[in-house]
């Protein structure tokens, strides 16, 4: 009776300090987490301020964000376009003859987006070959690969 109740006693004061260790463990991992945070805090405030002392930086934040801007309209402006394109296609009261027409409509405004893809792709493809056949023109009358230093 008395070693069971020792073994009991032993079992309380190791929960108990399970318990403790897992609150200062849990406290550390709180102080490390602001710690951190704060030096954050105090990092972006240090770069901030180190940025606003050079000169010119406002006009690199300001172009920064219009190029934001920009690809945001640019986003926008596809959506836009593909709003437009799509049209809702409402086909539930069409007779057959008149959903013949329409599949004929759909697949040669499809064959006409394909034909524009075609010829975008080649068009892209002659311009590299241009690009890559003038940059060995001037390869081969430059010298090939001038660093723009003269003298000796």
């Amino acid at each position: 009776e008395r070693r069971r109740a020792e073994r009991n006693e032993q079992l309380r004061s190791r929960t108990e300090k399970e318990r403790e260790r897992q609150a200062r463990l849990a406290e550390e991992k709180l102080r490390k987490e602001e710690e951190e945070a704060k030096k954050r805090a105090e990092d972006d405030a240090k770069k901030k301020k180190v940025l606003s002392n050079m000169p010119h930086f406002g006009g690199y934040l300001a172009k920064a964000e219009q190029r934001r801007g920009k690809r945001q309209t640019g986003r926008e402006m596809k959506l836009r376009i593909l709003a437009e394109r799509k049209k809702p296609l409402n086909i539930e009261h069409m007779r057959e003859d008149e959903l013949r027409a329409k599949a004929k409509e759909l697949h040669d405004w499809i064959q006409q987006l394909e034909s524009e893809k075609f010829d975008l792709m080649e068009k892209l493809r002659r311009q590299k070959y241009e690009v890559g056949a003038e940059q060995g023109i001037l390869e081969w009358w430059g010298g090939g690969g001038d660093t723009g230093v003269t003298g000796g």
